[in-house]
């Protein structure tokens, strides 16, 4: 008795502690699938990503895609590989068969949100069974459709989008009827431009050249005592504007790339970011350098741009959300979501802003608010995360901040002093850069595993009251069989 207890505990031990290999399965069931229909899978699986890549997903939500397509069509040993501007799709066939491996470059990237919450539908209905003939239709008619808005309503947002950040900061009717006509003046050079193929950087410095001239007939307007434009105050102009040519940058998807180990594709739109960026800023200083040798300066103001009133700030901030919705192709469903999230968002910047409690910290929570609300509104809702959550955080894009470090460059000269407060403006503008890309995401970090985990506690509860309401419901009746040939009777095989 007591050697076969002793034996029973070390078996228990040994079990507890190292695996066993003889209770594993020596084969398991594969699905054979000839060559010609591997190549139609792959190829599907790899042209849905490519679609995706370009408008606007992130690298890991492009994978799971293609694993999804492939596994819901029988291939189980398939690897995809996505870098920055290509998509490789590969199937191993387990030894038994020569690898099939496609690749396709993208070649441009324009977020284009209502395509990709379609291109998200596909996948959904595919593992529910949809026909493989069946999905390559639909998926080349989401290809082909055109953005969901015209060149003109599109540049009107975006003149929009700068109005929404005057309203944040209290603006009067004459500064944002300036904001928006010299908005409108960068969203059209830069679609001009971009409609000749000129690169993106180039059209970010042509933006905002514009903007800061604009900006600096509105000051000599002012100060030679023109009405109505003596009380215009040309930062909030130059601000707005920043807000603009900064709101189309990816930054939550490239932080969202890096975190998630994709770092060829993180390192390629971070450097993207980075030159669009500098482009903004090469634009302001030229032109700042332009007004200056031509005897116009700016006024460099004190300390940063004061908000308007809290009702003001919220409409603001939604207006913004609903232009950059607008602007980046949502259709009606994206656009309702991204206005509660803005408020949402800017409700969590604003209550540890008022506790005195730093800008960086204050947009850290904001935009975690805003992502983490949004990873559970977005699945039920089934729109695209990333497209919600980058039009709740642009109203928190420092634009203000980014505008008094290149004035006081400019502005400073030799003065050390001056010098070092404009490079702080301008550091504080890049750690609240960071802070919205790491709350943003962060919050959908957090948002999808919790999502997940609260679905399989409903789940559970539902599979455990179904079968208690269902036992012993309804009667037993018997059906009299039905004779060949009677109606209603069911044909041989059916």
């Amino acid at each position: 008795m007591a050697q076969d207890r002793h034996r029973r505990v070390m078996e228990s031990v040994r079990r507890a502690l190292w695996s066993d290999s003889s209770h594993a399965a020596p084969t398991e069931m594969l699905t054979v699938i000839d060559d010609a229909m591997v190549v139609r899978i792959i190829d599907l699986a790899m042209r849905v990503c490519e679609v995706m890549l370009s408008v606007g997903a992130s690298a890991k939500e492009v994978v799971l895609a293609a694993l999804r397509i492939t596994g819901a069509y029988g291939l189980k040993s398939v690897h995809v590989n996505v870098t920055y501007n290509s998509v490789t799709v590969s199937d191993h066939r387990g030894g038994d068969g020569h690898p099939v491996t496609l690749m396709q470059v993208v070649r441009s990237a324009v977020p284009d949100h209502a395509k990709l919450q379609r291109l998200q539908a596909l996948v959904t209905d595919i593992e529910e069974g949809l026909d493989l003939r069946e999905a390559r239709t639909r998926f080349r008619e989401i290809r082909r459709t055109p953005f969901l808005y015209r060149p003109g309503v599109v540049i009107f947002a975006q003149a929009m989008l700068a109005v929404g950040v005057g309203v944040m900061f209290g603006a009067s009717w004459i500064v944002l009827v300036v904001t928006f006509l010299a908005a409108l003046g960068v969203a059209g050079s830069q679609a001009g431009l971009a409609k000749l193929r000129v690169p993106m950087f180039f059209t970010q410095i042509s933006g905002a050249f514009v903007l800061t001239i604009a900006t600096v007939i509105t000051a000599v307007l002012a100060q030679m005592g023109v009405e109505p434009f003596t009380d215009v105050r040309p930062t909030i102009v130059v601000s707005s504007g920043i807000v603009l040519m900064l709101a189309g940058l990816a930054v939550v998807g490239a932080a969202q790339d890096a975190i998630d180990g994709f770092a060829l594709t993180a390192g390629g739109r971070i450097l993207e970011l980075t030159l669009q960026t500098l482009g903004v800023v090469l634009g302001i200083v030229v032109g700042l350098q332009l007004a200056s040798a031509l005897g116009v300066g700016l006024q460099l103001p004190a300390e940063a741009l004061p908000l308007g009133s809290f009702p003001g700030q919220i409409i603001g901030a939604i207006l913004v959300a609903v232009t950059v919705a607008v602007v980046n192709g949502a259709g009606l469903r994206i656009v309702v979501v991204s206005v509660v999230l803005a408020a949402i968002g800017w409700i969590g910047y604003a209550i540890p802003s008022t506790a005195g409690i730093d800008a960086a910290a204050s947009s850290f929570v904001g935009a975690f608010a805003a992502s983490l609300f949004g990873a559970f509104i977005a699945y039920r809702l089934r729109v695209p995360s990333v497209a919600v959550t980058t039009a709740a955080i642009v109203p928190l894009v420092p634009g203000s901040a980014v505008f008094r470090g290149l004035l006081g460059f400019v502005e400073a000269g030799d003065d050390t002093g001056r010098l070092i407060v404009a490079a702080q403006a301008l550091v504080t503008a890049g750690m609240i850069g960071i802070a919205l890309a790491a709350g943003a995401t962060l919050g959908l970090f957090i948002g999808s595993p919790l999502r997940a985990s609260l679905d399989g506690v409903r789940m559970r509860v539902r599979t455990t009251a179904r079968p208690r309401a269902a036992a012993g419901a309804g009667r037993i009746v018997a059906v009299p069989r039905r004779e060949e040939g009677e109606p209603g009777a069911a044909a041989p095989g059916q």
